[in-house]
């Protein structure tokens, strides 16, 4: 049995792709991919006590990362900057008198951060376009199938269950275009000192701002970010995380409504989510098909959502040019989101692959409310035949209420149509009625509506990222 508290986030829901970025061996290796990178742009701008021997050195020891060491000096220390210079400074001793030269921790540090919440974005970015492809498959396939539309929760004009799924999608693609943007812009720190005014290397350099210039540009290269930001402080501004778990806090709002709206169609029975053979519903009921992944979807929504009130403090209560009560906050609050992040799309892409529609039963509760959906339309016939518009507006509207009190009170089916056709003032048969009882001649545009969707919109938007298409589905933990 374990004797220390884990978080559920990596022991039960993150993948281990996710899971890597936030790792100690990502976070300090990108510090030491960060320190080489400032050493040879130094040297390749003239800084002639940096060797390329020192270099290669550094090099070879990027992940042999001397754990025990770090602390060791972290706790004598009481800064892990510069318990990791130490640490590395040991494994490089041709170099050590070079690591980090003219930078601030935040030179690590933030520019570190920035590198991870990119490829955070990426990594999430390639689960919402494998969620998109698989409910464009399902609205795909049921573009043309009838079922209740719903407005407040009470039965509304028809729409398909296909249809249905491109609201769904819709909001993933806005969240789409929002990590494009996020991830397009992403700029690194650079390097700007300990107030943003790069004087350590106005000294290193004799003056030249072209060369301090350079440097930033080469480390931004190296690093695969083509610009840098253009002022700072010590930090990069904390609105950034902000923007960038508000992004998150976006996706978890569509996932939390998608998987809100398979809650309640769970209840009525029309679509559910997977269900595997083993798997059990409830300790005590065992007929019951919780969906409980849709409600995990949800939980884990909510948690995201509020997280995202995290930075937007941090950013605004921040002094001048550098405080440290960002620190700590930022540690949990961004690893955490991202974390959260993951484990929402992991589970989307389980449901939305494997969805369970239930065409009976659609079919049975669109029966229930159609003779409410065909009275207009079986007035206008009855006008056509010669009938008085207002006077037979009044007599459905009677039977309506007769209807509705048969269904709602005694239990009874729908008989509005044997109302109907028992009323002279109609001259209808019920054969000549069932003739407006066709659901697909109630649902407007929607099988078009989804084609043009899945053709226009949809398929250009995932389609520069057809690698992410190839990978297999995502096996969850629990």
């Amino acid at each position: 049995m374990k004797s220390t508290y884990e978080s559920p986030l990596a022991s039960r829901y993150a993948s281990s792709e996710m899971l890597y970025l936030f790792s100690p061996d990502k976070k300090f290796s990108t510090w030491r991919r960060l320190w080489i990178a400032l050493a040879r742009a130094e040297k390749e701008l003239g800084l002639s006590q940096i060797t390329d021997e020192m270099i290669e050195e550094m090099e070879s020891h990027i992940h042999d990362i001397d754990y025990e060491m770090a602390a060791a000096e972290e706790k004598k220390l009481r800064h892990d900057v510069m318990a990791h210079v130490h640490t590395f400074g040991a494994q490089c001793p041709k170099a050590k008198g070079i690591i980090h030269l003219g930078a601030t921790s935040c030179y690590v540090g933030d520019n570190t951060d920035i590198i991870i919440m990119r490829e955070g974005l990426e990594l999430v970015r390639g689960k919402i376009v494998r969620v998109l492809a698989a409910l464009a498959q399902f609205a795909d396939k049921y573009k043309s199938m009838p079922t209740l539309g719903f407005t407040h929760f009470q039965a509304a004009q028809m729409v398909t269950v296909g249809k249905r799924a491109t609201l769904w999608m819709n909001e993933l693609l806005m969240d789409l275009a929002e990590l494009n943007f996020r991830i397009d812009n992403m700029k690194l720190l650079g390097s700007k000192g300990t107030t943003g005014t790069q004087a350590s290397f106005m000294e290193l350099f004799g003056g030249d701002t072209n060369k301090i210039k350079s440097m930033e540009e080469k480390i931004a290269a190296e690093m695969g970010f083509c610009a840098v930001v253009p002022v700072s402080g010590q930090t990069y501004s904390r609105k950034v995380d902000a923007a960038v778990l508000a992004t998150l806090a976006g996706i978890a709002q569509s996932a939390s409504k998608f998987a809100t709206d398979m809650r309640l169609l769970c209840h009525l029975k029309e679509v559910e989510e997977p269900f595997e053979k083993n798997q059990i519903g409830s300790s005590a009921m065992p007929y019951k098909r919780n969906p409980m992944r849709c409600e995990r979807i949800c939980a884990l929504a909510r948690y995201v959502i509020a997280d995202a009130a995290n930075p937007t403090i941090t950013a605004a209560t921040q002094w001048f040019e550098r405080t440290l009560d960002d620190s700590a906050n930022k540690r949990i609050a961004i690893p955490e989101a991202f974390l959260a992040t993951d484990a929402i799309l992991n589970i989307y892409l389980n449901v939305a692959s494997g969805l369970i529609v239930h065409p009976k039963v659609i079919e049975k509760h669109i029966m229930e409310e159609l003779p409410f959906m065909a009275s207009e339309n079986i007035m206008m016939d009855a006008v056509l035949r010669g009938g008085d518009r207002q006077d037979l507006h009044e007599e459905i509207r009677m039977m309506s209420i007769v209807a509705g009190k048969n269904v709602k009170e005694l239990g009874l089916e729908n008989n509005l149509i044997d109302l109907i056709a028992e009323n002279s003032k109609f001259g209808m048969t019920k054969e000549e009625l069932m003739l407006h009882m066709k659901p697909e001649a109630y649902i407007g545009c929607c099988p078009q509506q989804v084609d043009e969707f899945l053709n226009e919109i949809v398929r250009p938007a995932i389609a520069p990222f057809s690698s992410e298409l190839q990978k297999e589905s995502v096996s969850l933990k629990v």
